[in-house]
């Protein structure tokens, strides 16, 4: 496993992970930053609500379309553009939160930070799959790549909220904001002039008559199971929150998450070390079989001991579950909208999530926590319901030659 991750790391450079990863890091800043700053300056958690809502609105819808643009024009220029306009966006929004503006203009920043997101997350997974098929590395170094990546997404996750929390308390959450605008402005142009930029994106052919390569019905499947991933997350945030405040002890609920995020970044890296014989589709099978099967202890819990138990085993399930959905994306998808597609999920997995927060948190004031953790049961178990449904049809030990549509049938 040491082996192939060395072989990973060879293709990019030491230097492109560590930039990837401080890119990130706004995206997991930036809405529970804008929650705490706009629920600071205006006093209003319905304003802070709408304002978060509008974030992950603005990244949901403009993820996928930055993504078609790196595709069609390459990494460098779309991302730099983003990075820039992302950096002015936040620091505006902090600024128009401190100067106590109106509910309807931070709503309109809210989405416009969240629109111009430079997606270094999903754009970091395309562009080293696609240096890893062009210099010949066979499906097993593929595999790592992908789940070296996914850690990386894992861990920022977890990160992110613990800075904006360490900020708010030392300082102000604006203080937390304003250093996501300094990562997105310094850590996104950097990944944008990296050298790999220029060997990636913007080299495929236009189809006939300006039409986009055709998507299979198991592209759209698996962005689904990526929508039902972030609702899992939700609803595990909302009923974390709940049960920790109901036990009186609220400042528990961010260490929970955090110990969930740590052993699923833990079981991402080793997924490297599962056997090519082991194909994707039974992979995803397996994951989504043991979503149920951990998740459902939540019902149940009711202290904190067996709570930090729960969730830190269901850890296990969370990054092979994801990192296997974006494998099954990547062997489905033309070339040509590699980084949309990839964006397309990550966008998927915040869409997710944001909806989970709110109905969940809805349910845990009527229903208590059991409420809350039934909506990640129920969207396991149809994670499980998609990976026995959609059929992708491309063993995990089929090397792609190029990429076809065929592939995902």
């Amino acid at each position: 496993m040491l082996r192939t991750y060395r072989e990973v790391v060879a293709l990019t450079g030491p230097l492109l992970p560590v930039i990837s990863f401080l890119g990130r890091l706004p995206t997991a800043m930036c809405q529970f930053g804008s929650l705490l700053l706009v629920a600071e300056t205006s006093g209003s958690l319905v304003a802070a609500g709408l304002v978060g809502g509008a974030l992950a609105g603005g990244q949901t819808v403009g993820g996928p379309l930055l993504g078609r643009a790196a595709d069609r024009r390459g990494q460098r220029g779309v991302v730099l553009a983003a990075a820039l306009a992302g950096g002015v966006a936040v620091t505006a929004l902090v600024l128009a939160a401190l100067g106590d503006a109106g509910t309807a203009l931070l709503v309109l920043l809210g989405a416009l930070a969240g629109a111009t997101v430079p997606q270094i997350g999903p754009l970091a997974r395309s562009r080293s799959v696609a240096l890893a098929r062009g210099s010949g590395a066979d499906d097993r170094v593929t595999g790592a790549v992908l789940s070296f990546e996914g850690t990386l997404d894992e861990v920022s996750f977890v990160l992110g909220p613990a800075l904006v929390g360490i900020a708010a308390a030392l300082a102000h959450p604006a203080a937390a904001l304003l250093t996501a605008a300094a990562l997105l402005a310094v850590c996104g142009t950097a990944f944008a002039l990296h050298p790999t930029a220029a060997r990636t994106g913007g080299t495929a052919a236009p189809a006939p008559s300006g039409a986009k390569p055709r998507l299979s019905g198991a592209v759209h499947g698996l962005r689904v199971a990526m929508v039902l991933q972030g609702a899992m997350f939700g609803a595990s945030q909302a009923g974390i929150t709940a049960l920790t405040d109901r036990l009186g002890r609220p400042e528990q609920a961010a260490l929970v998450y955090a110990a969930m995020g740590v052993m699923s970044a833990a079981a991402g890296l080793a997924m490297a070390a599962l056997p090519q014989s082991l194909g994707l589709t039974t992979r995803w099978r397996a994951s989504t079989a043991a979503l149920i099967v951990l998740s459902a202890p939540l019902l149940f819990v009711d202290s904190l001991g067996a709570l930090y138990a729960v969730v830190t085993v269901l850890g296990v399930a969370y990054a092979p579950q994801l990192i296997t959905v974006f494998a099954l994306t990547e062997r489905s998808v033309p070339a040509a909208r590699l980084a949309e597609c990839m964006a397309f999920l990550t966008s998927g997995v915040v869409a997710g999530q944001a909806a989970a927060v709110m109905l969940s948190g809805t349910l845990a004031q009527s229903g208590g926590p059991a409420a809350a953790f039934a909506v990640a049961v129920a969207a396991a178990a149809l994670c499980a319901l998609l990976s026995w449904t959609v059929r992708t049809g491309t063993p995990a030990t089929t090397e792609r030659a190029e990429p076809v549509e065929s592939s995902a049938r």
